[in-house]
């Protein structure tokens, strides 16, 4: 494995000069190069020059179809036209408006029509700030200090828990539960229950593996946060493109709050948190000792344009169970062709989710993960990226509406090709 990991490493440096050259540039100025981690990999990323549909090209020109889908933000691809023209006609109007504008109220009745738990609803900029702001929400409503969350997951640059609570994590008083374990979870819910404000939770754990819930798992911290006064609060940055009404409908499982983001904001910069009326209450600058929420940008222009286009024009319910459908055929015929030829590989998620691993499986939980080969990730995506298909490093992959059929059965027929000629090193991670 160490050998044709080393190859093709070699391969990409040599066929990837000027990202390489890009890469180094931006070092000089940049910590590791890099404003974003996840994007960085070894022995550097790819720096990409533009993108059109589900295609984008490197600073080398070659082209790849893009089946990152910008870690699920990317949902309408690259410059829909539909979007592109809401974008233009808002900027004729202004960018900074200093005010209220004709567009947010739109867009907030679009979100609150398409997610029935959502009755009011709030903007940022980020899913990040929408987690953080919805925590916020539930100390204050509860009284309460202490926030339950799981192993592995992800909540936005703050709050992240892959291997227990990351360093530069905001200081709430962390309850840590095991994922997909109810009887673990009630218990812990139980012994902490008088401190406990909110019980925030991925419906699958995104950056954590692609790993969805149970749906009894979910129904019981329902029934358990309903028990003890707790704001149940679903993060479904990732997770409303998986259903018209996000997995929450589809499942019918109503959280008391729930986060936004990605996607909802057209591809632009954007993120929300809405629910109950009586607890979103709280921000209603009306009231007397109203919470206040800043971000000057939390209504732009574009974002509010985008958002409209994208949410009412182009990513309808037709179009989403489409795509989710796709992903699912995806995900079904590459774990029947895993099995079939004994690769060390399995592919989890829901819908147009999708998470490679280097296990067998079954995977419920990130411990299961524990086991599974980094190398045989890496050596799959050197080799879809000279077969011309882009993914993220660790093995995410999210589709975009203008990926046809022939184009994902293209991505399982290379991985298919891969596991052919690389059979050997995938079966024994020798």
């Amino acid at each position: 494995m160490a050998a044709a990991l080393a190859d093709a490493r070699a391969a990409f440096v040599a066929a990837n000069p000027n990202s390489r050259a890009r890469f180094e540039a931006a070092a000089r100025v940049m910590p590791g190069g890099n404003t974003r981690t996840v994007l960085f990999y070894e022995p550097f990323p790819l720096c990409i020059a533009r993108g059109e549909g589900a295609r984008i090209w490197d600073v080398d020109g070659h082209a790849y179809l893009d089946f990152l889908g910008e870690f699920t933000a990317g949902i309408f691809g690259h410059s829909d036209p539909r979007i592109r023209a809401a974008i233009d006609a808002a900027l004729d109007g202004g960018i900074n408006l200093s005010g209220h504008n004709t567009l947010e109220a739109e867009l907030a009745a679009i979100v609150c029509a398409r997610f029935p738990s959502i009755e009011r609803v709030r903007f940022t900029n980020s899913g990040t700030e929408a987690n953080l702001l919805a925590l916020a929400a539930a100390t204050v409503h509860t009284g309460r200090r202490k926030v339950m969350v799981f192993q592995g997951a992800y909540h936005g640059g703050v709050l992240s828990f892959g291997a227990g609570p990351a360093p530069v994590n905001v200081p709430h008083d962390w309850v840590m539960a095991p994922y997909n374990d109810l009887a673990g979870t009630e218990a812990l819910i139980a012994e902490h229950a008088p401190a406990l404000a909110a019980i925030l939770v991925e419906p699958m754990l995104g950056a954590g593996g692609c790993i969805p819930a149970d749906p009894a798992f979910l129904a019981g911290m329902r029934a358990a946060a309903t028990r003890h006064g707790i704001v149940l609060i679903f993060d479904e940055v990732m997770t409303s493109r998986l259903a018209p009404g996000g997995r929450q409908g589809e499942l019918g499982i109503a959280p008391d709050l729930t986060t936004l983001g990605k996607y909802i904001g057209g591809g632009s910069s954007f993120g929300a948190f809405g629910g109950r009326a009586g607890i979103m209450r709280l921000f209603d600058p009306r009231e007397p000792g109203a919470l206040t929420h800043a971000g000057t940008f939390n209504n732009n222009v574009i974002s509010m344009a985008a958002g409209i286009a994208g949410m009412s024009e182009v990513l309808t319910p037709a179009a989403i169970r489409a795509l989710n459908a796709r992903g699912d055929r995806l995900r079904d015929g590459l774990n029947a062709m895993f099995r079939r030829r004994g690769a060390r590989l399995t592919a989890t998620g829901l819908g147009s989710i999708v998470g490679l691993h280097g296990t067998a499986g079954p995977v419920r939980a990130p411990g299961d993960l524990a086991a599974a080969d980094p190398a045989v990730k890496d050596l799959v995506f050197f080799d879809l990226v000279a077969r011309g298909y882009y993914i993220a490093r660790r093995g995410f992959i999210a589709l975009s509406l203008p990926l046809t059929d022939p184009d994902v059965e293209g991505l399982a027929a290379a991985l298919d090709d891969i596991v052919a000629s690389r059979g050997a090193l995938l079966r024994s991670g020798t």
